[in-house]
């Protein structure tokens, strides 16, 4: 399972232009954790640029409750366990580093404070002031590192209706979440050893819920993409063993506005375009979409064949996340950003 393979599902269900304040959600305490929700996240993705090399990266921090802590009397019961995922797509090398770690929460180890972003597996870290975020991973093992400051430069788009996201055909299949696209990214970047001074775009999602995928659902499809325009497009669909959508939703908001065009479920469609498989573990992923929502037509088209992370020693399946540039009916490219599928290496077990 990943960022989403430990909960989710993704996105909203009304339909009409909203204004972003009207909300159930509270700033700054919901960028915090939410102790009584039984999963949640934290998931940062972007592209860094140094001259004219690119690269994708993402970082993920899950909170995930310990149900049978509560039967325990000890102070070393696990009550919490959180776990992260870091990756970094390498364009010019043509490869996909990453790592995973995992901990119970406490002890000077692993947290996630309440009130506001402070997410901390060892020295893996985000933290959120008022300029922004602070993003920090070291994986000596993957030979990347990162420590990038993220600002935001837009107000906080809110998903589904005001916040509260419908994630498939039941009323329980719901869970809170919002996206910070557009985020302005400087930092420093070091690959095998080699430091780089960087800057970028990133989108983050914060989600939290008691929610899992409708029981037809074996996986998703899902894409955040930052528009060279300001704008923001979120799409995604939950995905049948045969291929077609239990349901589906996003969000369209338009560089510069503050209203939030949300998607019904009948209003997104994921057409699938060419297939990579891979050679690991014999999955096929479809490397490029066509993706009709009432925002438009796109393609999607990924930099980088082999996106395929295996997080097997942590949250526990095999998933496919990379940078992947979207472009509009006439085939000009006209944004960036990430799409993820999950569910193709084997049924989500969640």
């Amino acid at each position: 399972m990943h960022r989403r393979d430990l909960m989710i599902l993704l996105a909203g269900s009304a339909t009409q232009c909203r204004a972003a304040p009207a909300t159930g959600l509270e700033f700054p305490a919901d960028f915090g954790a939410h102790a009584a929700s039984r999963t949640e996240w934290w998931y940062v993705t972007g592209q860094l640029q140094a001259d004219a090399r690119l690269w994708g990266f993402q970082i993920t921090f899950f909170r995930s409750s310990v149900e049978q802590a509560g039967q325990s009397s000890s102070r070393f019961a696990a009550t919490e366990l959180v776990f992260a995922h870091a990756a970094l797509t390498d364009l010019e090398q043509r490869r996909l580093r990453h790592d995973q770690r995992i901990a119970r929460s406490g002890f000077g180890i692993a947290q996630a404070d309440r009130g506001d972003t402070r997410v901390v597996l060892r020295d893996w870290r985000l933290l959120r002031s008022a300029a922004g975020y602070q993003a920090v991973v070291a994986s000596d093992s993957a030979g990347f590192a990162f420590d990038l400051q993220l600002a935001p430069t837009q107000p906080v788009l809110l998903q589904g209706d005001a916040g509260v996201s419908r994630k498939g055909p039941l009323p329980e299949h719901t869970s809170h979440y919002y996206s910070e696209p557009q985020l302005a990214v400087r930092g420093m970047l070091s690959v095998q050893g080699r430091p780089l001074a960087v800057q970028g775009r990133a989108w983050l999602d914060h989600e939290w819920s008691d929610a899992f995928l409708p029981p037809q659902a074996v996986g998703w499809d899902w894409i955040g993409m930052n528009l060279d325009d300001g704008s923001a497009l979120t799409a995604f669909r939950l995905r049948r063993a045969d291929g077609t959508s239990v349901y589906a939703g996003g969000s369209w908001r338009r560089g510069g506005e503050t209203a939030v065009r949300s998607f019904g479920p009948d209003e997104v469609t994921f057409t699938p375009g060419r297939v990579w498989q891979s050679a690991a573990s014999k999955a096929r992923y479809p490397v490029q979409w066509t993706v009709a929502t009432p925002a438009g037509r796109f393609s999607v088209s990924a930099l980088l064949d082999d996106q395929e992370l295996d997080s097997r020693g942590s949250t526990g399946s095999i998933y496919w996340e990379g940078l992947s540039d979207l472009l509009n009916d006439s085939g000009k490219r006209i944004g960036r950003g990430y799409l993820e599928m999950t569910g193709y290496a084997a049924t989500l077990r969640l």
